[in-house]
């Protein structure tokens, strides 16, 4: 069976370069002063769609995203991995947007996309670390989801059966379709990006990147239409304005606070057993444990 699959991607702030210009002062992230990259649990749902497309003859892979303008570099980056198109997500009126009002977006335009049946998507964005918008798109869509994804292990006869790692082991649980799958970070890492790929899709922009665009470039763009990417606003997508953005986010970040360890003093332990139960007991009285 031929499978639609869309991959929820987000560009995220490297997190790994937070500075005292992380925030503005309206408690959001000022993704300006930070580079941007794909979320890397991202990419391992991007990988588990692939294998699908390839399994499945006649399947498609498509990406969406929301973000800036500039987010269309996730879909290339997509594009370079084997994905067939995407959706870039892009107005001021989203600007802001917490996990309650990105899915309600999302999901607006899954309902415009039309006859999904899968969504894969990574479990959490590391700007945020919530795992919630995979569930949250999966609700407001009343469609089933499994989260903690290792691999999908096959789909047929209209039902998906999924490897999820947790804490505590490995399960094997199966649901019907359509349903959103979150991927965890354990899941195989994508596939890097195609040479052949690269020089197919390294011209594809966005209505809005191609504003200004003259010459060869432009007549490629018009004679090539792989190369136009699809960017919907949120009348587009038939969005309430008020469940987008700012107005539709009742989360608001208080503070966001770079904390640097430094060692003040040390103590060497033996691997004697006594010593162990020492140090176990001063860790539970001071509560670093327990």
């Amino acid at each position: 069976m031929s499978l639609k699959i869309v991959v929820l991607a987000k560009q995220v702030p490297d997190t790994r370069n937070v500075g005292k210009d992380a925030m503005k002062e309206d408690g959001t992230v000022n993704r300006a002063a930070l580079s941007a990259i794909f979320n890397p649990e991202d990419l391992n749902a991007l990988e588990q769609a692939l294998r699908l497309k390839n399994t499945h003859q006649g399947s498609t892979v498509t990406l969406l995203t929301m973000g800036p303008v500039r987010a269309a570099e996730i879909i290339r980056e997509g594009l370079y991995r084997g994905a067939d198109g995407g959706y870039l997500l892009t107005d001021r009126a989203f600007a802001g947007a917490d996990t309650l009002a990105t899915s309600y977006a999302l999901a607006c335009a899954i309902r415009k996309i039309g006859d999904v049946d899968i969504i894969i998507c990574g479990r959490q964005a590391i700007d945020g670390d919530t795992a919630q918008v995979g569930p949250q798109v999966a609700e407001k869509l009343s469609w089933s989801q499994i989260t903690y994804s290792e691999e999908i292990l096959n789909v047929n006869d209209g039902k998906i059966k999924v490897k999820r790692r947790l804490e505590r082991g490995i399960e094997v649980v199966e649901t019907h379709l359509p349903t959103v799958v979150t991927v965890n970070s354990s899941a195989p890492e994508c596939r890097p990006r195609n040479a052949r790929l690269i020089q197919k899709y390294k011209y594809a922009k966005t209505p809005t990147e191609r504003k200004g665009e003259t010459g060869i470039y432009a007549d490629l763009l018009d004679s090539r239409p792989y190369l136009n990417l699809v960017e919907w606003g949120v009348n587009d997508v038939n969005c309430e304005v008020q469940k987008v953005g700012l107005s539709g986010s009742p989360t608001k970040v208080k503070a966001i606070e770079n904390v640097v360890f430094q060692v003040k003093e040390s103590k060497s332990i033996s691997d004697s057993d006594a010593d162990i139960e020492d140090l176990i007991k001063e860790l539970i009285s001071n509560h670093t444990i327990g």
